[in-house]
């Protein structure tokens, strides 16, 4: 059997580099990109978004470029919130029998991104 010159990742970047909660790392960093994605489509200045968002223009800027530290979860969803989107989130039970570890995800209607 040839060996192939890579390695598969498993689907999450942030599990694939050892992040300690990669599940929460992968669903700040889609809220933050679905932000992002709502500013830049209302063509919003960072000080604006700032404006909108109740933050200073340098939050702004970090949460452009992904640093995401000092901002949780919640925090990103009152964003969205506060740029007219709707956010649901949903409970599901895990199948007894399975055997994957619990899931995180964030998805996005494309009418999210107006």
């Amino acid at each position: 059997m040839k060996k192939h010159g890579y390695v598969e990742g498993s689907g999450n970047v942030y599990a694939d580099l050892g992040v300690v909660n990669p599940q929460e790392a992968r669903a700040k960093a889609d809220l933050a990109h679905r932000i992002i994605d709502i500013i830049e489509a209302r063509k919003l200045t960072q000080v604006e978004a700032g404006k909108v968002l109740g933050v200073d223009q340098p939050k702004v800027s970090a949460l452009k470029r992904g640093r995401l530290t000092d901002f949780s979860i919640e925090r990103l969803v009152g964003f969205l919130l506060l740029l007219g989107n709707d956010v649901r989130i949903t409970v599901t039970p895990m199948p007894h029998s399975s055997r994957r570890p619990p899931a995180l995800e964030v998805s996005a209607a494309e009418a999210a991104r107006r």
